[in-house]
C-alpha cells in the first residue's frame, strides 16, 4: 500500500472516531462499486449520512474541503445512487456531508464537519 493510501486510511479512521464520538453509528466504510466510492456511511436519528472525507498534512495546497470539487460530488452522487439501488432497505432520509481533516505533524487533528454539501 502506498504512502498516500495509508494516510487516506488514517484520515478515514480519524473520521470514524469523530462520528462515533458525535453519536453516529458507522454503517459502512469505503463502500465502492463501478460508479465510485463512498468513504463513510453513518446514521444518526434515522438519517443516513454519506460522507466524503478529505485529509491533508498541511495547508500548502489549501484547505482539505477545497478538494471536494463539483466533479467529485458528481462521482459521489453516482455511487450513492448505486448504493441505494443495491440496498435491501434503502434509507428514506439521507444527505451528503463532508469531513475535512487537517492532520499536521505534531499537532492534534482539526476537524471541519460540513453538513449537506450540496
Amino acid at each position: 500500500m502506498d504512502r498516500r493510501r495509508r494516510f487516506g486510511n488514517r484520515g478515514e479512521d480519524l473520521a470514524a472516531v469523530f462520528f462515533i464520538s458525535k453519536g453516529f453509528e458507522i454503517v459502512a466504510r469505503n463502500w465502492n462499486c463501478r460508479a465510485g466510492e463512498i468513504d463513510l456511511i453513518c446514521e444518526k436519528r434515522g438519517v443516513t449520512h454519506f460522507v466524503e472525507v478529505k485529509t491533508r498534512r498541511s495547508l500548502t495546497y489549501g484547505n482539505p474541503e477545497e478538494a471536494i470539487t463539483p466533479t467529485k460530488l458528481q462521482h459521489l452522487r453516482r455511487a450513492i445512487e448505486a448504493y441505494l439501488a443495491y440496498s435491501r432497505r434503502p434509507p428514506t432520509r439521507y444527505q451528503i456531508d463532508a469531513l475535512a481533516i487537517l492532520a499536521e505533524s505534531g499537532k492534534p487533528p482539526e476537524f471541519h464537519y460540513i453538513e449537506n454539501v450540496e
